[in-house]
């Protein structure tokens, strides 16, 4: 880890209300995504329908692509956060000195739904119990979430 990391004793306003925040940002995302799966549905139902059943059998390849799309697009911006996140004022930040390239981006939500999947409680059980508020995919790719706007703040006062 990094040591310019913020710490939640000394800056707990990065941290104060990280997890109701992160759990609203994921029920936004949530209906985006549910959103973006029902357009793609429609979409390939219209070319199944025109290739004569031949385009469904793409629908389970496109779907995946699409969501993950969504986090690239949202996750890879220089905000570092979905619509949800934003919405909640919280960003993605990296924890091990490294930035945020193209596959930290999209291995970050793939093993957040394969952790929560498997395990949601373990995963839980792990933000609850880390200073930083971390997840078990967190820990695992080497990021954090923070507030934005008192981030900002912090890392403008260590002259970042």
């Amino acid at each position: 880890m990094s040591n310019n990391l913020p710490d939640p004793a000394t800056n707990p306003e990065l941290f104060d209300g990280l997890l109701l925040r992160r759990g609203a940002a994921y029920v936004v995302d949530c209906a985006i995504i549910l959103f973006i799966t029902l357009a793609v549905m429609l979409v390939g139902l219209l070319f199944g329908i025109l290739t004569l059943g031949v385009g469904f059998l793409a629908l389970p390849f496109i779907v995946p692509f699409a969501i993950l799309g969504y986090y690239a697009a949202t996750l890879g911006s220089p905000v570092r956060a979905t619509v949800g996140m934003r919405m909640m004022d919280i960003v993605l930040t990296p924890a091990r000195g490294r930035p945020l390239d193209g596959w930290l981006i999209l291995v970050h939500p793939l093993l957040f739904w394969t952790t929560v999947w498997i395990s949601w409680p373990l995963s839980l059980l792990f933000v609850l119990f880390t200073p930083r508020r971390q997840m078990l995919h967190d820990l695992i790719v080497g990021t954090l979430m923070l507030r934005r706007s008192p981030m900002e703040r912090h890392w403008r006062s260590l002259g970042q």
